[in-house]
């Protein structure tokens, strides 16, 4: 097994190869993609369907002297087997010393750490403009697929290379007419049109952008791609190379639902079910049926994502059932929060959904477009947790600081599963203030819970105490449930256990009736401490008598970390945090 890519220990070895072992060489690849992720998990779809494109990149070009920058990056796996890392594929041992991104720590084959769309062209041009102020020559090649184009940041560095850039740029279009899911938007329509004319459509939305273009239909035939590569290499201007690719190709499953397995957890490859079981009831599950049951209800609501209907149970027959009540803006995270202000502007009442990493992207249109406004916008962020993506480029514990400071944002950070569908029904009825909601990324528990969440900046008293008042936010609730508990063990008293629901402001009345009979106050919360809950309020306490220790995380960028372990390194596990007690309260 591997008998060609064991040979392969830099793309000079891909050179090396006639027309039949880069063919062998492709299968090899496909099955060292098939051991690392029926076992380890990863990208599955787009790096199928990107193989033979990446061995003719090889095989032409001269990486690292040339210049590749990968989208996302998230369909570098062959590329990475390519340039001296296949042990991360093909030995189980080695699988965590690969990422599932480019990242420069591993190659010098690999110029940038990224996990995020639609980045490609504007770092390429970057690299073009150094190259060119040096007068150094060298190929720069942008790979972007998986419906990245629709992106603002694609748009913007499309038109710039149309219009600024005078020299070698050679951007790769990987069309495989997906996205995570479907591809929405009107270029996309172009994208179509050009595929069914094999490039001769008069309407062509490259060109549109003064970009020079070549099409080829077959994307997944290693000698195709080397002849186009080979006419374009040294090219003197930015050009467009479109290809036809299958994504998910070699895997008839994957080839057949192209949404189901962009992405996937540790499978069987005979059957394709994942060896992973999840509970009944998750916050996805309540999500979905949350979202059903009020499209149902309330022909005013209408929920809304950029390319992430996955992460809420949106299945394309349930998408589809949903009508004008569901909108897939594509991938455009800034459009989709705009879009929403509007929509709540003319009394609709906007549901947004997608991930906490992603929504980084839309602080702009958050502040200004939202919140300036005051419009009611409802956004429900998923993975904003310690428990959540762990990879550096996918971090979402940075959200709940990041966002919590803006004025008159409203972040809820719920506890439990009824406190969860309570926040969610008052915020997309409440026409005062736009809301962001932080899905909980641990188990489902249950518990009353208030209803009306109106009197801003209330926190909940869950356990009258003494002496140390733990404060624990969201889903570190029960956290702080079981630090009270052992406090209470150990210690031989009751702390109070507060329930502060609200991430962005101090609930100044509670705070200053705790200095009472407190002399310290413990915050715990999902997300790095810097800018998060729990310096708001030590701030409050600043010029008392009270101490206050606050539990978070480092402001730093965490990388492939187990949640426990770090939590451990940080001095967050029950013990530590008593031995701290023990003391601060001396």
């Amino acid at each position: 097994m591997y008998d060609i890519l064991k040979t392969i220990n830099s793309p000079a070895d891909v050179k090396k190869l006639n027309a039949e072992q880069l063919n062998a060489l492709a299968a090899d690849i496909r099955e060292a993609l098939f051991n690392r992720l029926t076992k380890f998990g990863g990208h599955f779809g787009p790096n199928f369907g990107i193989v033979e494109t990446e061995i003719a990149m090889h095989y032409v070009f001269d990486s690292p002297r040339d210049k590749f920058v990968f989208d996302v990056s998230h369909q570098s796996y062959p590329h990475k087997m390519l340039t001296g890392r296949k042990a991360g594929y093909i030995e189980d041992e080695h699988f965590i010393e690969d990422s599932g991104y480019t990242n420069p720590d591993e190659s010098e084959h690999d110029l940038f750490n990224v996990g995020h769309t639609s980045t490609s062209v504007s770092l390429a041009t970057g690299l073009v403009k150094a190259r060119d102020l040096k007068g150094e020559k060298y190929n720069v090649l942008a790979l972007i697929g998986d419906g990245s184009l629709s992106g603002g940041e694609a748009l913007e560095g499309l038109d710039f290379a149309g219009s600024e850039i005078h020299s070698n740029l050679i951007i790769i279009v990987n069309d495989n007419q997906q996205s995570i899911a479907e591809v929405h938007g009107g270029l996309y329509k172009n994208l179509d049109e050009l595929r069914s004319t094999k490039g001769k459509a008069p309407n062509n939305f490259f060109k549109a952008f003064g970009l020079d273009y070549i099409y080829e239909e077959n994307g997944n035939d290693i000698q195709s791609m080397i002849k186009v590569f080979e006419r374009v290499k040294n090219i003197d201007h930015p050009v467009i190379v479109h290809i036809n690719t299958q994504k998910g190709k070699g895997y008839k499953l994957a080839e057949e639902n192209r949404e189901a397995w962009h992405w996937c957890m540790p499978f069987d490859r005979e059957t394709g079910k994942w060896h992973v079981e999840f509970p009944e009831e998750t916050y996805t599950s309540l999500t979905t049926e949350y979202i059903l049951n009020k499209a149902k209800q309330d022909k005013d609501f209408v929920f809304i994502t950029p390319a992430m209907p996955n992460l809420f149970g949106l299945s394309p027959d349930v998408r589809k059932g949903m009508g004008p009540q569901y909108v897939d803006t594509g991938i455009t995270e800034e459009h989709a929060i705009a879009f929403a202000s509007g929509v709540a502007k003319a009394g609709g009442k906007p549901l947004v959904g997608t991930a906490a990493t992603f929504i980084q992207r839309t602080y702009d249109q958050v502040s200004q477009d939202v919140c300036i406004n005051n419009n009611p916008v409802t956004i429900l962020l998923n993975y904003a947790s310690l428990d959540g993506l762990t990879d550096v480029t996918h971090l979402g514990v940075f959200a709940l600081s990041a966002f919590s400071n803006i004025p008159n944002l409203v972040v809820l950070a719920p506890t439990c599963k009824q406190e969860y569908l309570n926040m969610l029904n008052w915020s997309v009825d409440q026409k005062e203030h736009p809301v962001m909601i932080l899905i909980p990324g641990n188990a489902v528990t249950s518990r009353e819970a208030d209803k009306d969440f109106s009197k801003l900046n209330t926190y909940k008293v869950e356990q009258s105490g003494e002496k140390v008042a733990i404060l624990a936010l969201g889903d570190f609730y029960q956290k702080g449930e079981e630090l009270a508990n052992q406090i209470e063990i150990q210690l031989g008293f009751k702390p109070t256990l507060i329930n502060p629901r609200f991430a962005n402001g101090v609930d100044e009345k509670l705070l200053k009736d705790l200095q009472k009979n407190h002399s310290l106050v413990i915050t715990m919360e999902d997300g790095i401490i810097d800018g998060g809950f729990g310096q708001k309020v030590a701030n409050f306490y600043s010029l008392t008598d009270m101490k206050v220790k606050t539990y978070g995380l480092k402001r730093e960028f965490y990388d492939r970390y187990n949640p426990a372990e770090l939590l451990k390194e940080l001095g967050m596990t029950p013990e530590q945090i008593i031995s701290d007690i023990k003391n601060l309260l001396q």
